[in-house]
């Protein structure tokens, strides 16, 4: 099978983090601004960054409905931080007016849960589906899932910034549909970019 095409969602915040750890893994990934452009993807990265920018920008650019048609097709795709906030079908604690979302990924996700910049922090995650070792996770203004619906499969929790909750829901899968409240690519480990392009190969041999 020939080289997987991934491309990376480059309207605003850490697309070129993506792109340098794809190029690590021997994988050219292309930046996406326009509709056009994701003609002939296998996969997609929405990076992290400004949920709310991001959602302007793509309205702006006539992206949103070409992103979600990507994205209901159940194509593969990875949202991280700000990503994931936009492929939620719910989100809690948007700004005043609200934002565009994507959707397509049936969970309901808290915008701001871990709070502001200083309340940023760094956590090692258990990940079965990485392996054994854990994962040393960069939040950064991290949102979490608070509520996921049948056929989404949790794949790594955080301890909780509530009272009385111990754990939230920090990364999942649904389908060839990955989201991680944490950013991956500001890390030197390859294994989450390594599970998202083994995704894509999966749903290329499924549609083959």
């Amino acid at each position: 099978m020939s080289e997987a095409h991934i491309g990376v969602l480059a309207l605003q915040g850490a697309f070129r983090e993506h792109i340098n750890m794809l190029a690590q893994l021997g994988v050219n990934a292309v930046e996406v601004r326009l509709a056009e452009q994701l003609d002939g993807l296998d996969g997609l990265i929405i990076p992290g960054g400004e949920s709310t920018s991001m959602g302007l920008v793509a309205e702006r650019w006539g992206l949103v409905k070409p992103l979600q048609n990507w994205v209901h097709a159940g194509r593969p795709t990875w949202g991280t931080c700000a990503g994931m906030i936009l492929l939620a079908d719910s989100a809690a604690g948007q700004k005043l007016g609200g934002q565009a979302l994507i959707g397509g990924l049936n969970v309901t996700v808290n915008r701001n849960y871990f709070g502001r910049q200083v309340d940023s922090f760094e956590a090692e995650l258990n990940v079965p589906a990485l392996g054994s070792d854990p994962f040393h996770a960069v939040f950064i203004r991290a949102p979490a899932i608070t509520a996921v619906s049948a056929g989404v499969q949790t794949l790594a929790t955080v301890p909780s910034a509530e009272e009385g909750n111990e754990e939230v829901i920090a990364a999942v899968r649904k389908g060839a549909i990955l989201a991680t409240a944490f950013h991956p690519e500001l890390t030197d480990d390859l294994r989450w970019h390594r599970l998202f392009l083994q995704i894509v190969e999966e749903f290329r041999a499924c549609t083959a």
